[in-house]
């Protein structure tokens, strides 16, 4: 048995139950790519989620502890599992995890290659593991349910974090106009992101300011959400990432309103691959801990409201790489 460092939870809880300690290292089964693991991100709420324990969202199958966490990864391709054709040993790739699998907080993981890309040359391993999730979540809501066009307006909330950070990038490059919320002290940020305006959302209404908006993009739940109905054209259409919206709202606005969770998606990566690479996308790297701190960075990321990606350095990046 081949053994790797890694963090892992025995039983489930919080990031009080996240050891970093030595595990075995995983081989690929049929479909799958073994990872050299450079760097891997971390997200809010997912050691509440079912799917980080058992093997299905709901929480109804069977657990799967010990588990490793962190399902945003980028690294190298150490090893093929039967099938696999168009990747080798050596390449760079990044990618988002199915949630019911181990994640990349390891020196190795076994991810199914169709939830993998080529890194984007442009990034580093620590820079590429802050995409997969927040960049495919924020794709999926605008470019695929939201059908997000050139000229249409749209509105993103929590537009300093992870998801909305990409968001407000991905609109802009779709030509779109973008209203967004953050705190004062993001204004700055967020626009030089690519927003026409910035609601301060702890001292200003943004449906007293918004109005006739195409699509809104929800990352925080409640009266955030329930508000954003107002700004609405008849039509137009609430994405949200935090809750199911109700449908009575959406039928009295004349509007459509969902709730997704983001998949693993090859093709959506490549296309923020391309975006990344005609500069027209930068992921936010908040900051970078070593590995050993995987259970710091857990505990610290509730009390903060981090600007991007909080990123777990697993090994040094390689030229080869």
């Amino acid at each position: 048995m081949t053994i790797m460092r890694a963090v892992r939870a025995h039983k489930r809880g919080g990031p009080e139950q996240l050891v970093y300690e030595s595990a075995p290292r995983p081989e690929p089964d049929a479909g799958e790519v073994l990872v050299s693991v450079h760097a891997a991100s971390i997200t809010s709420g997912e050691l509440d989620w079912d799917a980080t324990w058992t093997d299905s969202f709901d929480g109804t199958g069977s657990d799967r502890t010990p588990v490793v966490p962190s399902h945003e990864v980028s690294g190298v391709v150490a090893g093929l599992g039967p099938g696999v054709t168009g990747l080798a040993a050596g390449d760079g790739v990044y990618g988002l995890i199915p949630f019911t699998r181990d994640g990349a907080a390891a020196e190795y993981v076994t991810v199914p290659a169709d939830a993998l890309a080529a890194k984007p040359s442009r990034l580093d391993h620590a820079s590429a593991a802050a995409v997969p999730l927040a960049g495919l979540t924020a794709w999926q809501a605008l470019a695929g349910h939201g059908s997000l066009a050139k000229g249409q307006h749209v509105l993103v909330h929590g537009a300093a974090g992870g998801v909305g950070s990409f968001a407000v990038q991905i609109a802009a490059a779709l030509g779109a106009r973008v209203t967004a919320t953050a705190s004062a002290r993001d204004r700055e940020f967020v626009t030089g992101l690519g927003a026409g305006l910035v609601v301060d959302y702890k001292n200003e209404r943004f449906e007293d300011q918004v109005g006739d908006v195409d699509v809104v993009l929800d990352t925080v739940g409640g009266d955030t959400l329930t508000r954003s109905w107002a700004t609405l054209r008849p039509g137009g259409t609430l994405v949200s990432i935090v809750q199911p919206p109700d449908p009575d709202d959406a039928a009295a606005r004349g509007a459509r309103g969902l709730f997704f969770v983001v998949e693993p998606d090859r093709a959506g990566l490549e296309a923020l691959t391309e975006l990344i690479e005609n500069g027209r996308l930068s992921p936010v790297v908040d900051r970078v801990v070593p590995l050993s701190d995987t259970r710091a960075a857990y505990e610290a990321l509730p009390a903060e409201h981090p600007r991007g990606k909080i990123v777990i350095r697993v090994r040094e990046d390689q030229a080869a790489s």
